[in-house]
């Protein structure tokens, strides 16, 4: 199994840590029946298969790595957990299945899991229930043959783009329709214009009406058009040389070339591979890091191999060289910021700052990472305070004194200038 893909809720934000089930042991890790487990093993399975399994391995299909389907009648749970633990440690033994799937597989190395004998279980136990089930949408994450996007429609996907196309062929039609009485209009005015120059009864008044150009000049030489276009001209200025002064810095849509070109589209988006799975740190550390080549490896040995991208990454590696990648979101010294703060204890997703990744070709900052913008979300995002007696006072004070207003970041001191400027 190979860590990955996972956008389910409850996946965890570690990926591949181990949780409060981490001092169950193999006594507690029977394996399940075929088609067994309590249901909510079995969710807590799908939910760690998505998250570490899902990229490498399917249930009923063969991916980088076999089919899962089967896997308790070809091994006890006593050999199963400790080759998702440290597969490497099992083939480095000698034991004789372990070498020969190895040496099958092309000596793909599978990544060691700190899960817990209970997290295995789970995993194997929502394993046996999908045996033989038909393939659903979420394994187009995992090779199989499904066009891109199948997977995400839903039943009114269809009348809605119906109802979309209607609407554009209807304001076509109406803006036609609009054309085309314009040009009627002005055709018939210009018959009648014909009509009443042939008519030998109208007066010298009547002549000039039907002759009568109007003169535009008029206009750019009247005082008060004049006075308006330099007013309107003054404050365009003013406006631009604000918003030149105020974006002093500010690197909204900064957008440049890598040395590879990787599509978070194709990855984060068809692909759904968890956002944790490349930036391993970015729930655990203060900065998000930048993947290793190592990491694309994990699926690039077997996948894509010919391509002249993924032979950059296999040149880089042979000349023990790191990938020299442009950081795209940069904030400056002065300012403190911690990723895990924000998306481990805050739960903020990666697609409040960065946008909508998953549907980027090419990154680019969406953001403007001003210290404005981030205020305003400090005053506006309300504190989860749920099973924290940490805050039961400072709650209780604060509800005292505001009544329905939110406890939120600024009010437990998220705007005070030492928080992330010391």
């Amino acid at each position: 199994m190979a860590q990955t893909v996972g956008s389910a809720p409850a996946v965890s934000k570690e990926g591949v840590a181990p949780d409060a089930t981490a001092g169950a042991t193999a006594a507690t890790a029977t394996a399940p029946a075929a088609g067994g487990g309590d249901a909510a093993a079995i969710a807590a399975g799908d939910a760690l298969f998505k998250g570490n399994c899902a990229q490498c391995h399917a249930v009923n299909d063969v991916v980088v790595g076999p089919a899962l389907a089967g896997i308790t009648k070809r091994r006890p749970m006593s050999w199963i957990i400790p080759w998702v633990k440290n597969s490497s440690k099992v083939v480095a033994s000698g034991d004789e299945y372990a070498v020969k799937l190895f040496n099958q597989y092309g000596k793909q190395q599978m990544p060691s899991f700190q899960l817990s004998d209970q997290e295995v279980t789970s995993i194997v136990a929502w394993v046996t229930s999908q045996e033989g089930k038909a393939t659903g949408p979420t394994d187009n994450a995992n090779g199989n043959n499904i066009a891109p996007g199948e997977g995400s429609k839903t039943p009114g996907d269809d009348a809605a783009a119906g109802a979309g196309s209607y609407v554009n062929v209807l304001l076509i039609v109406l803006v036609v329709v609009l054309i085309v009485l314009v040009v009627t209009l002005v055709i018939i005015a210009n018959i009648m214009k014909d009509v009443l120059r042939g008519r030998k009864d109208l007066d010298g008044r009547d002549v000039e009406i039907i002759e009568q150009r109007f003169d535009y000049s008029k206009i750019y030489k009247s005082t008060a058009v004049r006075a308006i276009v330099g007013v309107v001209f003054v404050l365009a200025v003013l406006y631009e040389s604000v918003q030149g002064a105020m974006g002093v810095g500010l690197q909204q849509g900064y957008q440049p070339t890598q040395p590879i070109a990787f599509s978070h589209k194709l990855h984060a988006g068809e692909n759904q591979i968890n956002c944790a799975y490349c930036h391993t740190s970015v729930y655990k550390s203060k900065s998000a890091n930048i993947p290793s080549a190592n990491i694309c490896m994990n699926c690039h040995s077997q996948v894509k191999t010919e391509s002249p991208e993924i032979k950059k990454i296999y040149r880089a590696i042979e000349r023990k060289q790191p990938i020299q990648w442009v950081r795209i979101h940069n904030l400056p010294d002065l300012a403190y910021f911690n990723h895990s703060q924000h998306t481990q204890v805050g739960g903020i997703e990666c697609q409040t700052c960065h946008g909508p990744i998953q549907n980027m070709e090419v990154v680019y900052q969406y953001s403007p990472l001003t210290m404005g913008w981030c205020i305003n979300c400090h005053r506006e995002t309300p504190l989860n305070t749920k099973g924290n007696a940490y805050y039961d006072n400072l709650v209780k004070l604060h509800d005292t004194k505001n009544g329905a207003v939110p406890f939120t970041v600024s009010s437990n001191g998220g705007t005070e200038c030492s928080k992330c400027h010391y």
